[in-house]
């Protein structure tokens, strides 16, 4: 059984530092957790960021992680979910680890009228702008100039695995202040339209998105 817990806002270095110890020091009979949590205002960088992609930090600290993935902001109004999980207890690889995690989020978008997507080559979830809710699969040629043209990403994506353990995680947004986004190239792309559930017009308050997203995540990483 995973125990999910609810840490309300939290420094997010203080975070990190907690899941690194919790991932080295546990033992193979230790229970998998999911951690719930926002943050204040925060740019994160991936292993693979860059910092050409920080256009404007406007005061925001720049946090340095071992996750995979490029720059990506966090901020009150978005869940935060670390999934803590031993792959190897649970009996799946890293790829299908990040499908689960993807699964959760679209699930959980569709309690709420949102249809997410997966766009293959950029991890994360992404929605139509112009109808949120339909269903019909994304299609057609991509164009390699615009490859997000139409689409707003509602939920990033970013994990580190230790010897089969797993830490940091996946962001799903609410209710934000969005404009942070334009300081950066969000995950690496310029010109990426970043929104919320506020902006999809979905009203729902941060609790209750946390504990439907927890009980999704939860059903999806059991073993």
């Amino acid at each position: 059984m995973i125990v999910v817990k609810n840490l309300g806002r939290v420094d997010y270095e203080a975070t990190v530092a907690a899941m690194r110890e919790f991932t080295e020091t546990r033992g193979p009979d230790t229970p998998d957790e999911i951690w719930l949590c926002e943050h204040p205002p925060t740019y994160t960088q991936g292993l693979a960021g860059k910092a050409d992609h920080v256009l404007n930090a406007a005061g925001i600290p720049v946090v340095q992680t071992n996750r995979g993935g490029q720059v990506t902001y966090h901020g009150p109004g978005q869940v935060v979910a670390y999934p803590l999980i031993d792959l190897q207890r649970a009996g799946y690889f890293v790829r299908e680890y990040v499908f689960r995690l993807e699964a959760a989020v679209i699930q959980t978008l569709a309690q709420f009228g949102v249809t997410g997507h997966r766009v293959a080559g950029a991890p994360g979830i992404y929605v139509r702008l112009s109808d949120p809710g339909a269903h019909a699969a994304l299609t057609g040629p991509v164009d390699p100039l615009h490859p997000f043209q139409g689409l707003g990403k509602v939920a990033a994506l970013g994990i580190k695995v230790s010897r089969h353990c797993t830490y940091h995680g996946v962001a799903l947004n609410v209710a934000m202040d969005l404009k942070p986004y334009d300081g950066i190239n969000p995950c690496g792309y310029a010109g990426l339209a970043t929104v919320d559930l506020v902006t999809l017009g979905v009203c729902a308050d941060w609790p209750t998105v946390a504990e439907r997203f927890g009980e999704r995540l939860s059903a999806q990483l059991e073993r």
